[in-house]
């Protein structure tokens, strides 16, 4: 994996937890009684995106490390995932003299 990679598995995996964190602990604008004239009822009456911004890239971090650690040292291509044998056999790198 390079540089480029990395980063784009970081961004994905924290963009994929941070929508799954976003709805934890949701409290609409009706819940709260106080609903703001001119937003949907359904609105959040305090969001607290700051907070689950950095819990969800503390997650993403371990989660990150664990598949770059996967990826890196464990082995992992992407024949591990070709369940349907689409792609052709892997080849051993040619030795070089």
């Amino acid at each position: 994996m390079n540089i480029t990679g990395g980063i784009i598995l970081f961004a994905v995996l924290w963009f994929l937890t941070f929508l799954m964190i976003l709805p934890i602990r949701h409290v609409s604008q009706a819940e709260a009684g106080e609903v703001v004239p001119g937003t949907p009822a359904s609105a959040p009456a305090n969001a607290q995106i700051g907070r689950k911004a950095r819990i969800t890239t503390l997650i993403a971090a371990v989660l990150w490390v664990l598949l770059a650690w996967a990826i890196l040292f464990g082995g992992f291509t992407i024949h591990s995932v070709d369940w349907f044998g689409k792609l052709p056999p892997e080849t051993p790198p040619a030795a070089s003299n």
